[in-house]
């Protein structure tokens, strides 16, 4: 089987293809990053992957941010991503590629929703403002794939993960997600000998994080299974934490000894986004990785890579 992953320099996509190299040597997979082709661009995409003639193709590559960048640029958000969303897919669909996954997000889910969050609660109530564009896009592109299976018989299916963390994530603080930045930013503290380390809100939003490799173990040990997932399926770890709490770990990891500082003038997101994955769990998902050691493995990554 020939698999290509796009995204394939990013946390998820670099775990996907590591992980089938490990498991499925008898495979081929092809790692297609912004190196090879700017995924906007929907002619230099289908191209791409006519050449390439891949089995399968899971697709990881998105412009994502924490809340900061989502705020800051809303219209990027939407469109980069409805455009390398739209060009991989009908690139795929082009070149006759019939088993597709698609990386959604929990941020498709509505602000302030029951919890946990079922598949079915999509597009029942308004979504979250600081990340509306970003999910406005992920939708669109589960819907596509949706409608493709429904109307054409291939097997194009969303898997929607909790946040993610671990290696190779992105420590850039401007546009980096909770776990990244918060030990980005307890480490210059604790090399800076700082006194505290400021957190947005008040602390108390909760988040479900997933160690990224348990997410890239699970998708190539199941991939054969995957004609008969639901179009969309929740997979996270089953729990979550306060942001204080994610804040506490890191410090913890990280050798930090000083304190938090609170800027409630600033967003916070959603106070809760906890999925039931249960589903997933029905289809061998069965997360091993605790978050204090998947946030001792990202440090050491973090320290050998910065």
């Amino acid at each position: 089987m020939k698999i290509a992953v796009t995204g394939a320099r990013g946390m998820l996509g670099s775990s996907i293809v590591q992980k089938w190299a490990e498991l499925r040597p008898e495979d081929e997979v092809v790692g297609i990053s912004r190196q090879d082709v700017d995924l906007r661009d929907a002619r230099a995409t289908e191209a791409l992957i006519s050449e390439l003639q891949p089995d399968a193709l899971i697709h990881c590559a998105a412009q994502v941010g924490g809340i900061a960048a989502n705020v800051a640029n809303p219209s990027g958000f939407l469109s980069n991503n409805l455009q390398l969303d739209q060009s991989v897919i009908g690139g795929a669909r082009s070149a006759g590629v019939d088993q597709f996954i698609y990386i959604g997000s929990s941020c498709m889910y509505p602000r302030d929703y029951r919890q946990p969050l079922v598949e079915t609660d999509i597009l029942a109530a308004p979504l979250e403002p600081t990340n509306e564009g970003y999910a406005i896009a992920k939708i669109a592109g589960a819907k596509q794939c949706e409608y493709l299976s429904r109307e054409f018989g291939v097997s194009y299916k969303t898997i929607i993960p909790s946040n993610l963390y671990g290696p190779n994530d992105d420590y850039d603080t401007g546009h980096s997600h909770l776990v990244a930045a918060a030990i980005s930013k307890l480490h210059a503290a604790k090399v800076a000998a700082a006194d505290s380390v400021e957190i947005w809100g008040d602390g108390s939003a909760r988040r479900e994080f997933t160690y990224v490799d348990d997410l890239g173990d699970w998708l190539v040990r199941n991939f054969e299974e995957q004609w008969s997932w639901p179009s969309l399926m929740n997979v996270g770890c089953g729990y979550d934490h306060s942001v204080l709490e994610l804040y506490e770990f890191a410090r913890d990891v990280v050798g930090f000894d000083g304190g938090f500082t609170f800027d409630t003038s600033k967003p916070a997101g959603m106070f809760q986004k906890l999925m039931d994955s249960s589903i997933a769990r029905g289809h061998g998902w069965d997360p091993q990785t605790t978050i204090e050691t998947g946030m001792a493995i990202s440090y050491e990554r973090y320290l050998a890579e910065h």
